[in-house]
């Protein structure tokens, strides 16, 4: 039971004020961060297996170095790197840099989901359970950039180190460097229009002969 003087002191608060402010909001209004190993939504459908684009139309796309001064491009041919790869690879840069001033930019992103089934497992039923998110690279693609108070053979160093925790062969380019078209480097003479040329300049020409064609003569047997 309440006293008189605490009931009063009770009474002399505002109650709608008082649960008011005990209110929080249970949301935010600030986007959440966004993560390049994990997608924002979860998929709709399960992803086929699939191939990397093999761009063979001209298109050099995310083949130079856009917003830092180094990168690590690949270089044997496209495959497809489960997200803990490339958090291995970026983990290494970041320690090899540690203390410096830099800014890491990531051009892949792991968006695509990969299902497993498990073992002992008959086939025929189905794709299984979601395992790990992964990253379609193609060919001659920019996976890391750096840019920063850093000198050549440090992101070099750095850039070597990230290669050996990531599956294929890599390779270090610099900003100015030429682009690629599939596999083909430009410059030194190799132009995108070269790459373009059709591989026969000049038709084949069909020799028109006037005279006739010449046929087996048939020799007759002199009768008998």
């Amino acid at each position: 039971m309440l006293a008189k003087s605490q009931f009063g002191l009770l009474r002399s608060y505002n109650v709608p004020s008082l649960i008011q402010s005990q209110i929080t909001r249970c949301f935010s209004t600030t986007s959440p961060a966004l993560d390049w190993l994990t997608p924002k939504f979860a998929e709709k459908s399960k992803s086929p297996k699939g191939r990397p684009k093999m761009h063979t139309g001209g298109s050099m796309r995310g083949t130079t170095v856009v917003h830092g001064d180094y990168g690590l491009r690949m270089k044997d041919h496209d495959r497809r790197v489960a997200a803990f790869s490339l958090k291995i690879g970026e983990e290494t840069i970041r320690r090899r840099l540690r203390g410096m001033n830099y800014t890491l930019y990531k051009r892949v992103s792991a968006n695509i989901g990969v299902y497993t089934s498990g073992n002992e497992m008959r086939m025929g039923k189905g794709k299984g359970k979601f395992d790990y998110w992964a990253a379609r690279i193609p060919v001659s693609r920019i996976v890391f950039e750096i840019k920063g108070d850093i000198h050549e053979k440090i992101a070099r160093e750095a850039f070597r180190l990230a290669a050996h925790k990531l599956p294929g062969m890599w390779e270090f380019v610099k900003k100015g460097d030429p682009p690629v078209v599939g596999v083909t480097k430009l410059g030194n003479g190799v132009t995108l229009d070269s790459l373009k040329r059709p591989r026969r300049e000049v038709p084949l020409e069909v020799k028109k002969s006037t005279n006739p064609p010449e046929t087996a003569s048939t020799s007759t047997s002199p009768t008998q």
